[in-house]
């Protein structure tokens, strides 16, 4: 009995190791927990998209939209493979999860508005390019580190959110198409989104382990059991679709925008901020050490890789995950293997469209509560980063000069009318503008301003 109990010790180091397994009895389900924490975070971008492109929920035909969905999932899977197996200098051989990235929203958004799925074409083939090159910014990431300080990666997260939350309101209260009818905004759809939030919430803070880790998940669930009362679900798609489903190259064709690949080009260097921030925190707050540049470069690279890969096949971009980061913390288990398992299960998940359309049963509103919470969260953790910020004059005019410009022309994009299109796009996405000013400024301003310098000689003089 004394040996088996000390075979089931986990060690402190053994713990903060990578390359260590813990066998499948604890890897299994810590696998499937990662899964949980991004499920609904990974299916959500897909599904804006489509709906702005206008074939998303209640359209006449949910084939594109469940064969991006699927997508999401095996892609997601494949790319996280690619960081925690590695080939080559691709992927960081580290426990970071990989899922569509919420950082391309803003700009994919005015891409497709409208257009339906002949605008994928110009989406798909600008994220192609944009992970190409994403890939090849993996060479410098060693060189550009001390640019990225919590002043920049926290305003560019928090950008994020701030571009997302509307979303999140336009959900819950009906959906776009409900726009400018009585059944915008109505009670019944309000009810449905607050379910989900409260049942979250509580979940999150009153209840433990599993029940906790995948409040999300399970807000969402409470929130289709209501509808499902209500009488507003219809399992029609589900029985409708297929038991497998193979990735399709190229499924919406090709078509080359330039405002569209310069877009996918910049957002791709600001995914790439947001990996380094997630590798680095990986590394400090479990393994205790800080990141290499070869871990920081494998990341990067598996994210432009697994970017450009998933594209080629109607995909939408991936990047590490942050909540997964943190539920690394909370574990204390930096297995690798751990993630792979849970890679493995989104690709087998991936290869099944019932999921999919399974998913696209989901009320919008009840979605809509999810999302509020999420794009809550990308907020909430951007205000953590900025926490570590030295709130000087110098720091408050280079963090409030970008963020008015960037949002004030994200709110106001008329004001951009005169420009050509192409610069109207990247300006009024609001985390281009926002990344590129506090990146520039940061690095040409020097460190205190003239009345710092002079303060100390005025309150002697004072005194």
């Amino acid at each position: 009995m004394s040996g088996i109990q000390r075979k089931a010790v986990v060690t402190r180091e053994q713990r903060r190791n990578p390359d260590y397994f813990p066998g499948y009895a604890t890897a299994i389900p810590l696998g499937i927990q990662h899964v949980l924490a991004m499920f609904v975070s990974n299916l959500t971008p897909p599904i804006i998209v489509a709906g702005a492109a206008g074939f998303g929920f209640g359209s006449a035909d949910p084939a594109p939209l469940i064969y991006m969905i699927q997508m999401s999932m095996f892609f997601a899977g494949l790319a996280t493979l690619m960081q925690t197996v590695g080939a080559g200098p691709v992927g960081a051989r580290l426990p970071l999860v990989q899922g569509t990235s919420f950082a391309y929203i803003p700009i994919m958004i005015p891409i497709v508005a409208g257009r339906g799925t002949a605008a994928m074409a110009e989406l798909f083939t600008a994220a192609l390019v944009g992970g190409l090159v994403h890939a090849g910014l993996s060479r410098f990431v060693g060189r550009i580190r001390f640019a990225l300080p919590p002043l920049v990666t926290g305003l560019v997260v928090l950008m994020i959110g701030l571009s997302l939350v509307r979303i999140g309101v336009q959900y819950s209260a009906g959906g776009v198409p409900a726009i400018g009818t009585p059944a915008f905004g109505a009670a019944q759809s309000w009810l449905l989104a607050g379910v989900v939030v409260f049942a979250t919430l509580a979940l999150k803070f009153f209840a433990r382990g599993f029940w906790s880790t995948a409040s999300v998940l399970l807000g969402l669930l409470a929130g289709y059991a209501v509808a499902f009362a209500m009488g507003r679900i219809s399992f029609a798609p589900v029985a409708d679709a297929h038991w497998t489903m193979l990735p399709t190259l190229l499924p919406f064709g090709v078509a080359i925008s330039a405002s569209a690949v310069i877009g996918f080009i910049l957002t791709g260097f600001v995914s790439s901020i947001e990996s380094i921030g997630d590798v680095e925190a990986i590394c400090e707050g479990t393994a205790g050490r800080r990141a290499s540049d070869a871990e920081l470069q494998g990341a990067v690279a598996a994210d432009g890789v697994g970017t450009a890969l998933a594209a080629a096949f109607g995909a939408m971009p991936n990047t590490t995950f942050s909540q997964n980061v943190g539920l690394i913390a909370i574990t204390g288990m930096m297995s690798r293997h751990v993630v792979t398992l849970g890679a493995v299960f989104l690709v087998v998940c991936g290869l099944v469209p019932k999921i999919g359309a399974l998913v696209t049963t989901i009320p919008i509103e009840v979605l809509g509560g999810g999302v509020i919470v999420m794009f809550g969260m990308v907020a909430s953790a951007a205000l953590s980063m900025l926490a570590t910020v030295e709130w000087n004059q110098r720091n408050m005019l280079v963090f409030g000069v970008s963020l008015s410009l960037a949002l004030g022309l994200q709110l106001e994009p008329e004001a951009l009318a005169h420009l050509p299109q192409t610069a109207r796009v990247l300006l009024a996405s609001g985390v281009l503008p926002a990344a590129f000013l506090a990146l520039v400024l940061n690095l040409v301003l020097p460190a205190t301003t003239a009345e710092d310098v002079e303060e100390p000689s005025v309150l002697s003089a004072t005194v």
